[in-house]
């Protein structure tokens, strides 16, 4: 490992498991640290593990971020010049039922990341948000420049709570530190708890799809491959403090110290109803659709205003959901060999 050795926390996840794998394909030295819980089938993990792990400049710990001496340790063994901090206890309703989950991985994990970064001079930290930070708020799309003080869900707080504790280190200790609220990422080795996966499982088992407030909500499907490179372009640029930053008219997404917030979305949001009858066709089949109720925590429409990023990074995602779904569909029937 060399001294640029850069941290992917989660690197058994989703998003973790194609930022790692983006990185080794381009030359860079990969630790990649996951608790392989049981959230989600482990096996699924197990299996984007085994595919990294045919990259010599990559290489596995198995740790739970709350273990916080072993943290240290990790830290301490290491100085990562990088930290892309994607492990975290995911899902809206999940937090419904599990809030403690959430205040310990997602909470006390994270406190640990940042005290790592503090004690072994981190180049520049990223760190997954979301777009549920965006609440109860209406005003679409979604920018960075809006206030984000009314979440809906525990989940959306202890995302807004990553980006005020990464902001109070990026103050103190002059941590280069870089939010991405991810929008509704989908796409190969996607997880098992979320929409995509959810509905092409149902399609093929021929069981219903839930579909709340009757199926009337929008979503931005960001392609996870745009995910990964928005992530990987943005490694390199840590942010430097915006000169021009007021404390009498604070900009929400920047500041004096080098802390900088970014939208990860398509810009693009889609009908659910469409998403569903893309994958229907993929899949051959016809959906069992139950109708239900909004449930609580949930918005009605995600929509990304992505023209910071695409200023600063010459980059906005734009996989379209017709070519993205195909490609999940693909994944899907090879992944179970359908």
């Amino acid at each position: 490992m060399s001294d640029q050795t850069i941290l992917v926390t989660g690197a058994a996840g989703f998003i973790g498991f194609h930022v790692a794998r983006q990185l080794v394909a381009g030359g860079r030295d990969v630790v990649g640290l996951d608790s392989l819980n049981s959230y989600y089938d482990p096996a699924l993990k197990e299996a984007r593990l085994n595919i990294l792990r045919k990259d010599s400049r990559f290489s596995f710990v198995n740790l739970d971020l709350t273990d916080r001496a072993a943290i240290k340790s990790l830290f301490a063994q290491y100085r990562f010049a990088f930290v892309i901090h994607l492990a975290a206890q995911a899902g809206v309703r999940y937090s419904l039922e599990h809030p403690h989950a959430y205040v310990d991985a997602n909470l006390e994990g994270f406190i640990n990341v940042l005290e790592g970064c503090r004690h072994t001079n981190c180049k520049h930290l990223l760190f997954a948000s979301s777009s549920s930070v965006y609440g109860a708020n209406t005003k679409l799309p979604f920018s960075v420049q809006d206030n984000v003080d009314h979440p809906v869900s525990l989940y959306a707080a202890s995302k807004k709570a990553n980006e005020l504790m990464a902001h109070a280190y990026s103050h103190l200790y002059r941590i280069p530190a870089t939010g991405l609220r991810f929008f509704t990422v989908y796409g190969p080795w996607g997880r098992p708890d979320m929409a995509m996966f959810l509905f092409a499982k149902a399609i093929v088992d021929a069981t219903p799809i839930k579909l709340f407030n009757h199926g009337n909500m929008r979503r931005d499907f960001t392609y996870i491959d745009d995910v990964s490179e928005a992530v990987v372009r943005l490694m390199d640029r840590p942010p430097q403090g915006n000169p021009n930053w007021s404390g009498e008219k604070p900009d929400p997404a920047t500041s004096a110290a080098p802390w900088k917030i970014y939208n990860i979305g398509n810009n693009n949001p889609e009908e659910l109803m469409h998403v569903v009858a893309l994958l229907e066709k993929e899949f051959g089949r016809t959906a069992v659709k139950e109708m239900l109720p909004m449930q609580p925590g949930d918005v009605l429409a995600t929509y990304a205003d992505v023209e910071d990023l695409a200023r600063e990074v010459g980059f906005r995602p734009a996989t379209r959901i017709e070519e993205g779904v195909a490609r999940f569909a693909k994944w899907y029937r090879d992944y179970h060999n359908l």
